[in-house]
């Protein structure tokens, strides 16, 4: 599973694809998140695109939103490469309207089939698949920050997290249909990274930013060992 930023590295999305399947061989599959916040009116993106907007504004262009096809939908904040896998020939992408991913390769329609539209991240999710399969996470040159697998540590902290409402557009252009999901915390993914042990990674470099591969078994276990100190109670 990859995370990248290719910004300032002169380097080509559809290259830095080719480099990462010839890298797995045959029998390996690339999975990237494919995620679409801005079908959500709770997230920091759909908020930016709706600041400055009046209350008739915003309700606008709510009931303009298109739904979530998995086949169709763009999945602009998550980088080049990511769309790139996404709308390569053959690829399979899950179908959850706020967190889906994408892969190519011969377990892609097993690691990202049967995404439930009720979880997130958790245990219906891809992420649980990838953890089964031993899967690697690749940060290219971007922080663990936006290590996706911590989220998994989430899922099962216990006791579990509190729940609260999400919404997203579904079948039908403006409905926005509602479900019950666990909140999901972010800001102190950076620090749980810095936390891991380093003979967990491996680490290079690319135009000057950090290059690191670890194993995401360990990632996802070790930052619930972090989490399960300080996270109780968290709303």
């Amino acid at each position: 599973m990859v995370h990248a930023s290719l910004g300032g590295t002169g380097l080509r999305d559809t290259d830095v694809q080719k480099a990462l399947l010839e890298a797995l061989g045959p029998d390996g599959t690339l999975v990237v998140p494919a995620f679409t916040p801005e079908n959500s009116f709770t997230s920091r993106a759909y908020k930016e695109l709706t600041d400055g907007m009046s209350e008739r504004e915003e309700r606008e262009f709510r009931e303009s939103r298109p739904p979530f096809e998995p086949d169709a939908t763009p999945c602009p904040t998550m980088g080049v490469l990511a769309e790139c896998v996404r709308t390569t020939p053959g690829a399979v992408r899950s179908g959850h309207p706020h967190t889906s991913f994408a892969g190519l390769g011969p377990r892609a329609a097993e690691l990202l089939g049967d995404h439930d539209p009720h979880c997130l991240l958790g245990e219906r999710s891809p992420l649980a698949r990838l953890y089964a399969a031993d899967a690697q996470v690749l940060l290219f040159r971007v922080g663990f920050e936006v290590c996706t697998a911590f989220h998994l540590a989430e899922y099962r902290l216990r006791p579990t997290p509190p729940k609260r409402t999400y919404h997203g557009v579904e079948g039908e252009k403006g409905n926005w249909t509602p479900y019950e999901d666990i909140t999901l915390y972010d800001g102190d993914f950076g620090a749980i990274g810095e936390r891991l042990p380093r003979d967990l990674m491996t680490k290079r470099e690319m135009a000057g930013k950090a290059v690191l591969l670890l194993g995401m078994r360990e990632a996802v276990d070790q930052g619930g060992v972090q989490m399960s100190g300080y996270r109780h109670g968290l709303t």
